[in-house]
């Protein structure tokens, strides 16, 4: 193996699969932003695969931040994906810490219901569910949205958390509680801190998923004043059907997809770290 690497064909031939396999993940992204840049006559009269004309119509990102109220949208997806991704590493941290580090009866098998759920597509729940938070009176909120969305990801976030709880010494737990702290003092004092790299591992993962979620944010939501940035995206589509502005509608997918693109850059090795980290004891 190490041989076959350090031929330099093969590492000619493996980089050459890399770049080609890099280009075809960007490239979509970069159609994107230059068609954001251009206006309806350039999608008209020249292929829509073609360059942009000169000067470049940045103000596309000005008139959709604007005139669809995006500012007001961008500002619901941060709290909606930011208190969704809080609540659900509070609930997925305390639960696997109970699952990791205490023996009960039924706990094996509560593990496995928990995972097991990843099975089984969140899209079958959405009657019940709309029925349930019709009940609880949690349509068009965005408290509703949250509480929806924290539970979503809570298996996922159990999955990986139980093994980072499994591989920290028990020492630990006992010299803190010898140190005069409580249970709740140990496990929010020194085995969560301890458990960060699962912690931000989880949290990344939860925030791109919840960021770009649309389904959920359709059935739950119809008042446009809690629009995530997905669902109005698609209203916007919607309402272009017979006046369709490309340029700012490309303005808005950037929009959209810029911040996650940020965030997974940024925080890219903590997400194979972590998960590499968690499954090894």
């Amino acid at each position: 193996m190490k041989a076959g690497i350090r031929n330099p064909v093969v590492k000619i031939i493996f980089y050459a699969i890399l770049v080609l396999w890099g280009l075809s993940v960007l490239y979509p992204l970069l159609w994107t932003l230059l068609d954001a840049l251009k206006d309806n006559e350039q999608f008209l009269l020249h292929s829509p695969w073609a360059l942009p004309d000169m000067p470049l119509l940045w103000s596309n990102f000005s008139y959709v931040w604007n005139k669809y109220n995006f500012n007001q949208y961008f500002l619901n997806s941060i709290v909606v994906t930011g208190g969704s991704t809080l609540l659900g590493l509070l609930l997925s941290a305390s639960t696997a810490y109970v699952l990791a580090r205490y023996r009960f009866k039924g706990s094996n098998a509560l593990y496995l219901l928990y995972i097991s759920s990843m099975m089984v597509p969140f899209i079958l729940a959405l009657i019940p569910l709309f029925f349930l938070m019709n009940s609880l009176h949690l349509i068009n909120t965005a408290i509703g949205l949250i509480f929806v969305y924290a539970s979503s990801v809570l298996a996922f976030g159990i999955f990986v958390l139980v093994g980072f709880f499994k591989s920290l010494p028990k020492e630990l737990e006992e010299a803190s509680i010898m140190d005069g702290a409580s249970h709740y003092g140990t496990f929010f004092r020194v085995m969560l801190p301890l458990s960060q790299p699962g912690l931000v591992t989880v949290a990344i993962v939860n925030v791109l998923n919840i960021w770009n979620e649309y389904i959920v944010g359709t059935i739950l939501i119809n008042d446009p004043k809690h629009y995530t940035l997905p669902v109005e995206i698609g209203i916007m589509q919607a309402e272009m059907q017979y006046r369709t502005e490309w340029g700012p509608l490309f303005a808005a997918l950037m929009v959209t997809i810029v911040p996650v693109l940020v965030i997974y850059i940024l925080f890219q090795r903590k997400i194979a770290s972590g998960i590499t980290a968690g499954a090894v004891k």
